[in-house]
């Protein structure tokens, strides 16, 4: 994966800096509306992850799932029904018990899927998300259709010294900002690593990479799994800051939302993906306010995204980019043509 164009990487560091600040202007801005929007972008943050997960496999592996949310939802219920009712449960056993739940359920849906593609691969992930789905909704230890409370968020410390407090929301935001940040530059680190460029050779042309000595049912499984894990990751933040999960975080109507975001910001990109989701939420917003029938108007912008900008968002702050360096490198080349003319 190439370096990203210097007017791009200065964009994405000014937005993180702003959403950095927005706890210590927000109450300013919006007064009572504040904690509304802080959730609101602490929402949008945890989802993005999930976008992110789903950008390594649709964009990076060409492996199109829907099945995003059941790992979302399973890391979610697992989260709640770990924790004990009336106590905080220790990050320390939260966060490994949530991961490693996800991953093995990636694993072996991986394993059982992962050697068909195309239409079928993405029906296989729709089935087994549905399968989830109506596991949990009729699931009495689950909480039925109603879904399950978590009663006290993670505790986060070492030794009785608290660390972090969960409880309060803008902790709880400035969790989420490092996890994008951390989990954006984890997969560029990866992608620019050998595994990662298999994945891409992968996506272009999987006979050229198997004659090449590489197994690509093994790294698309790998890239299912770790792609699995970090939408499970965010499922577990998604629990902490609602106290709350229920069946429809597992359905595939959820990952479907979360492809669109892909797409609107530009599939293979990864900051694309980020992007894609701050937008989705966006149009939801607006487009809600209009009508009940939001989805409508948001298909057909999805339809517009892809007629107009196939690249989506990402892939059109990149075209300007690239014609800013073309433009500024022509233009030296234009101010000497007058003087060897002269000559």
């Amino acid at each position: 994966m190439r370096i990203l164009p210097t007017p791009v990487r200065l964009l994405l560091l000014v937005l993180t800096l702003l959403l950095a600040a927005y706890p210590l202007f927000g109450a300013a801005l919006f007064g009572e509306q504040h904690d509304f929007y802080l959730q609101k972008l602490t929402s949008i943050m945890i989802i993005a992850i999930v976008a992110l997960s789903l950008d390594l496999l649709v964009g990076i592996s060409g492996m199109v799932s829907l099945a995003q949310a059941a790992f979302f939802g399973i890391a979610g219920y697992t989260l709640v029904l770990v924790a004990p009712e009336y106590e905080a449960l220790s990050i320390w056993i939260a966060l490994p018990v949530c991961l490693g739940v996800s991953a093995l359920a990636a694993l072996v849906m991986g394993l059982l899927i992962i050697r068909t593609s195309g239409i079928f691969f993405i029906m296989a992930t729709i089935a087994f998300s549905q399968m989830l789905f109506y596991l949990f909704h009729d699931a009495s230890f689950a909480g039925g259709s109603d879904g399950a409370y978590l009663f006290m968020k993670p505790d986060v410390s070492i030794a009785g010294v608290q660390l972090l407090d969960l409880e309060k929301r803008s902790t709880l935001f400035y969790v989420a900002l490092a996890s994008l940040v951390g989990v954006f530059l984890l997969l560029r680190t990866f992608l620019r690593a050998p595994f990662g460029q298999v994945l891409l050779g992968i996506k272009e042309n999987e006979s050229r990479v198997r004659a090449m000595g590489y197994n690509p049912l093994f790294y698309k499984l790998a890239a299912f799994v770790i792609a699995g894990t970090l939408a499970g990751y965010a499922g577990m933040l998604s629990a902490t800051q609602y106290g709350f999960v229920s069946p429809s975080q597992v359905g595939w109507e959820l990952s479907a939302h979360v492809l669109v975001m892909v797409i609107l910001g530009g599939m293979g990109s990864l900051f694309g993906a980020i992007l894609g989701a701050f937008a989705f939420e966006g149009l939801h917003a607006g487009f809600a306010a209009l009508t009940p029938h939001w989805e409508l108007l948001m298909g057909l912008v999805v339809i517009g995204m892809v007629l107009l900008l196939p690249r989506g968002i990402a892939g059109l702050l990149l075209q300007l980019s690239e014609r800013k360096r073309v433009k500024s490198a022509a233009t030296p080349l234009a101010g000497a043509q007058p003087k060897e003319a002269a000559q």
